[in-house]
């Protein structure tokens, strides 16, 4: 086994590659079953081959040629380049989702900009054609909302 002979430990490789030693002994036993799938299987034997220094085409393919005789089909690129287009997609669906929301935030700010603006030129207005004493009320906000009933009491009741 070439790893044996180069004094390479599962954890040295584990350590360099970050894949399981569980899947590095089922790769080493051939058990391929125990192997995620796809192109994680892929990934594996080149990160393995890779971390051995070797080449990782060719393990590659020796890999599909060994799984593909055991019975486990290793998918092709087609199902990764569908998965990575899936991803992109949800990537821009988010952004644009987020972009969205901020959107509104600035338009419902300055919707309650434009409100208070409006409401204490009226305020104003009124201080100066005597509708009310004050611009904004005395008393807090108990005072403002009192204010706020008798002023729609009158414009109502006429």
């Amino acid at each position: 086994m070439e790893r044996l002979s180069r004094r390479i430990t599962l954890e040295q490789i584990t350590a360099v590659t970050k894949i399981s030693p569980r899947h590095l002994e089922a790769l080493e036993q051939e058990q391929f079953r125990q192997l995620p799938g796809g192109i994680l299987s892929k990934g594996i034997v080149r990160g393995y081959a890779a971390a051995l220094g070797l080449d990782e085409h060719v393990w590659t393919e020796r890999f599909l040629k060994a799984s593909s005789a055991a019975g486990r089909e290793v998918e092709g690129d087609d199902n990764w380049t569908a998965f990575a287009a899936n991803v992109g997609k949800a990537r821009i669906l988010r952004h644009d989702s987020a972009e969205l929301r901020i959107r509104w935030a600035g338009a419902i700010l300055f919707l309650l900009i434009v409100s208070a603006v409006v409401f204490l030129a009226f305020r104003y207005y009124g201080v100066r054609a005597g509708w009310w004493p004050t611009v904004i009320p005395p008393g807090g906000w108990d005072a403002w909302m009192a204010s706020i009933r008798a002023t729609l009491h009158r414009w109502f009741s006429h």
